[in-house]
């Protein structure tokens, strides 16, 4: 395929599809670092004008990846929705960001179109939106899952505590429990990401959470994101472990780099389904994803981080997850630069996310080499919650102390809430009243606190592992 358009006396040529997604995605450190971006911006603004007159059925008929050679190209071939494509068969992808602005997509659309969209498509589409844009057409999406409690209402705003520890100190973790808990976080899960890999000690981190949410019944989920074999070897021990976690990528390269394959999920999945620990629903599955990955283990196959990002969403598609989050700002600015390149990567990764039908998140975050500070957190934050963003990270201070990076607050949700008027899931928040921790309009500080308080003040400080 080669593909070409004029602007003025020059001609712009690109030698493929892959050619064409890269030159046409918006600037960022990632692609120029792989050699693909384009190399003015009159030369990606021709590729966005070849990309817009491009029929969706392209996507179907020419695989960026080959089908032979990518496990996760033959899940997204294999898994495509002839039926759900049908009303948008004809477009072409200027047509599908016309039709995704447009009152034709509803919610009830949208939700019926996802499994007839295509990564790539979804990747294709972004490229050609603004901000605004990529803001309007996710807020139409909505999509609710289901363990202990409800996730991704709309009007709702979900956290991640993440008491993390250098250590893994389990005092120190229960210090932040505390802190949150306190603050009203906690509801699409509490995660800690663990120092040590030893599975006894793994044991103790799930038993330290399960005794806490058992003893408050508190309708949340716990998680250790421990790599998914030593979750695996633990469902088969015993261990009270409520979701199953695991970083995934967007090519069959990237996940071998994180040491797993579409069969591997598929056997965690149906082990922690064995346990039947969900009261609610059995949506246990909880990824995380980021740009650039597959560029970081050479394994993009000359695709643009984007598209290879989008990519992601359809192995986590494939396993009805309760929580996917997209690790914005994590991997460095050799793959996004600055605050200008986060907070876009952040608006595409949660617009094609939730395009797609997941339940999508996003840890508003940035490393300390970055050209970004807390302000340009600040900002993506606001736009994703305009968005409608299904879950932030609580952290506390928004500094992570053991993964050394800049994250969100248990304020800063309190900020999102204030501004938009949004509300925890409502098991939560039933259960937040209940204890006294927040008021019947949602806010802090009331008096009738201290009757659960001692209570939760004791377990952090008799906390052991």
């Amino acid at each position: 395929m080669r593909l070409q358009h004029a602007i003025g006396a020059r001609s712009y040529v690109f030698r493929d599809l892959r050619d064409l997604m890269a030159k046409a995605s918006p600037a960022r450190s990632g692609d120029s670092l792989a050699g693909l971006a384009a190399s003015t911006d009159e030369e990606r603004m021709a590729a966005k004008l070849v990309l817009a007159d491009l029929p969706l059925m392209t996507f179907l008929d020419h695989a960026l990846i080959p089908y032979e050679a990518d496990e996760v190209t033959r899940l997204i071939v294999d898994t495509h929705d002839v039926q759900a494509f049908a009303p948008i068969r004809s477009l072409t992808v200027g047509g599908l960001r016309d039709w995704l602005l447009s009152d034709l997509a509803s919610t009830e659309t949208l939700a019926a179109t996802a499994r007839g969209i295509t990564p790539e498509m979804a990747a294709a589409v972004s490229k050609l939106m603004r901000n605004q844009d990529l803001i309007l057409a996710a807020r139409k999406c909505e999509v609710v899952t289901h363990f202990r409690n409800t996730l991704g209402l709309r009007g709702h705003l979900a956290v991640r505590l993440q008491p993390n520890h250098p250590t893994d100190d389990p005092r120190g973790i229960a210090a932040s429990l505390l802190d949150g808990l306190m603050y009203g976080a906690g509801d699409a899960c509490i995660g800690i990401n663990p120092v040590t890999d030893d599975p006894a000690k793994l044991a103790a981190l799930w038993r330290l959470l399960d005794e806490l949410i058992a003893r408050f019944e508190i309708p949340t989920q716990s998680c250790v994101l421990a790599h998914v074999t030593r979750q695996i070897d633990a469902i088969n021990a015993g261990v009270p472990l409520d979701l199953v976690f695991q970083s995934i990528g967007g090519t069959q390269a990237t996940n071998r780099s994180f040491g797993i394959d579409l069969a591997l999920l598929r056997e965690a999945r149906d082990a922690a389904l064995s346990l039947k620990r969900g009261t609610l629903g059995s949506d246990l599955m909880y990824f995380e994803t980021g740009q650039g990955s597959a560029l970081s283990a050479n394994a993009n196959h000359g695709v643009d981080q984007q598209t290879c990002e989008a990519r992601a969403y359809a192995v986590a598609r494939e396993y009805q997850p309760l929580l996917v989050n997209t690790v914005v700002g994590f991997i460095g600015p050799e793959y996004l630069f600055d605050g200008r390149q986060i907070i876009r990567a952040g608006l595409e990764d949660h617009f094609c996310g939730k395009l797609l039908g997941l339940p999508m998140g996003v840890d508003v975050c940035y490393t300390n080499h970055a050209e970004a500070d807390q302000n340009d957190m600040d900002t993506l934050l606001t736009l994703l919650g305009t968005a409608g963003v299904n879950y932030v990270m609580g952290v506390p201070g928004a500094d992570d102390i053991m993964l050394s990076y800049q994250s969100t607050s248990f304020h800063d949700a309190l900020y999102l809430r204030e501004l938009l008027g949004l509300k925890r899931a409502p098991e939560f928040e039933s259960w937040l009243q209940a204890m006294g921790l927040i008021d019947e309009a949602g806010r802090l500080g009331t008096t009738r606190a201290n009757t659960v308080l001692p209570k939760l003040t004791s377990f952090a400080e008799n906390a052991k592992l």
